[in-house]
């Protein structure tokens, strides 16, 4: 999947796949009439997955799905953006090159959904609404996105448990991140938050921290905990973290 489909593209492309799923175990097909079949876009489709992602019962699921439709109706680029991520999640993950899988069980795709809404909430300045889906990811989902980070598309949480990432953190396009990652400020540097680039691979356990940059297409090495500038192309590996496997110019002679 080169070529990025477009929302109502994806769409019929994840019907197929429900349908065929049904086909084969008329048992799962039951729940996906709920998840999918029942619904007529997929905006409405996510919509429901993230409310019964976070919603706690009958009642809260309703109210949270009625949310994130409202939001998706103000605001259609999210819908555009929920797209690129899980037509990346298709291109990116080995264990998985179908649509319909990641949509209705990883829940690092709907963490990151949750998240858009709770940051087009924040910056429409209902900000007690983005910290409450904020706090509920938390809680159900094992992911925590501040309101008022930003995020690009084509970004893939993948295992998606013990992810923080703070207040004001930049992350450009098509960026992975692995389990147990941290993004956030210092205490003594409250104003100065992690900007990372563009197709930046961070490693399982690894920790950004302060106001420092990772360049487009860096690696971050499991465990590694990066309180300094990382350019462009290079791997940082340790605790304190140090450069390797940089583009030859930036060696150290």
């Amino acid at each position: 999947m080169n070529v990025m489909l477009s929302a109502d593209q994806l769409w019929r492309m994840i019907r197929r796949e429900a349908e065929s799923a049904v086909a084969r175990d008329p048992v799962f097909g039951a729940a996906l009439s709920s998840a999918i079949l029942d619904h007529p876009d997929f905006a409405h489709a996510l919509a429901h997955q993230i409310g019964a992602r976070l919603g706690k019962s009958s009642a809260d699921r309703g109210r949270f799905a009625q949310i994130v439709r409202d939001v998706f109706v103000a605001s259609p680029d999210l819908i555009d953006a929920a797209s690129c991520d899980l037509q990346s999640i298709a291109v990116h993950d080995p264990a998985t090159t179908a649509l319909l899988p990641p949509l209705l069980n990883f829940k690092g795709y709907v963490a990151l959904q949750a998240w858009r809404v709770s940051n087009w909430l924040w910056r429409e300045r209902r900000s007690d609404l983005a910290l409450l889906l904020q706090s509920l990811s938390s809680d159900q989902l094992q992911v925590s996105i501040h309101p008022s980070a930003s995020i690009g598309t084509s970004v893939f949480l993948d295992h998606a448990t013990g992810i923080i990432i703070g207040a004001f953190a930049v992350i450009g396009d098509e960026v992975t991140i692995l389990q147990n990652v941290t993004i956030g400020r210092k205490h003594s540097e409250p104003d100065r938050a992690p900007k990372i680039g563009r197709g930046v691979y961070l490693s399982a356990g690894s920790t950004v921290i302060g106001g420092v940059s990772i360049g487009d297409f860096a690696k971050i090495g499991a465990g590694a905990v990066v309180e300094h500038d990382v350019p462009p192309g290079c791997t940082a590996v340790g605790v304190p973290a140090r450069l390797t496997n940089c583009p030859e110019p930036m060696m150290p002679a």
